[in-house]
């Protein structure tokens, strides 16, 4: 397998153009054609329904949405509901998992998982998982949404992956979005942010450019090139 890895930061792009493009990428990298890739980036207020389809625990009517201007996606990545908007760094890795070192499909989840706790760890956060469910925590908070497809390879063997994670980096998120649904379908925990953690300022730029050592130690890319931002 290659072990370069394209990363690209787009600092605002709206939800079904992420969509198409995640699907551009896997079929490019299905036909050999691109380089694995990360796009990191941010999304406008959007609420994503997984495979799972539980609509009641979106709490808003069509009506709320339009008046908060939220869009309302339903996706083929695993998982229930959750929240994208500004001050949320989102990831979408479209790697080949077939060869990487043995990695199968849960051990891929708990690589992402561990990607963003040792990222935290730098901030003197100890942040951990819960085993009924993905994502990363700090206590009862959850922190960092996690949710995936792996797409079947025509061409090649294995997989590859779509979907991603979604960090919460500005504080103030949890009224921004996350009160309109029942985040994941969990309603006896909560949801929390890098600055809610750490009292600091951060910015989602420079956040997605510290993290993309993190990843590519975790899933062991030797080099990291820099493509241009896309457009929303």
């Amino acid at each position: 397998m290659s072990n370069t890895l394209q990363v690209s930061y787009t600092p605002m792009m709206n939800y079904g153009a992420a969509w198409d493009l995640q699907k551009s990428i896997v079929s490019g990298i299905d036909l050999g054609e691109q380089q694995e890739t990360l796009l990191l980036l941010q999304h406008p207020p959007t609420y994503t329904i997984g495979s799972q389809r539980h609509p009641e625990h979106l709490l808003l009517s069509k009506e709320q949405l339009k008046q908060q201007g939220i869009e309302l996606f339903e996706i083929d990545r695993g998982g229930d509901i959750t929240y994208h908007g500004p001050g949320q760094l989102v990831g979408y890795p479209l790697l080949v998992l077939a060869g990487k070192e043995g990695l199968d499909l849960h051990g891929y989840l708990r690589n992402l998982e561990q990607v963003i706790i040792n990222y935290l760890a730098t901030y003197g956060i100890e942040a951990s998982r819960k085993p009924e469910y993905t994502g990363v925590w700090v206590g009862n908070l959850k922190i960092c949404a996690i949710g995936v497809k792996f797409n079947k390879c025509r061409n090649r063997r294995g997989f590859v992956t779509s979907h991603g994670f979604a960090f919460n980096i500005k504080a103030g998120i949890q009224e921004q979005g996350f009160q309109g649904i029942i985040p994941c379908g969990i309603q006896e925990f909560g949801v929390t942010s890098l600055e809610d953690c750490t009292g600091k300022v951060f910015d989602v730029g420079l956040v997605a450019e510290e993290i993309i050592s993190f990843f590519s130690n975790v899933f062991h890319f030797d080099e990291v090139v820099k493509a241009r931002s896309y457009s929303a």
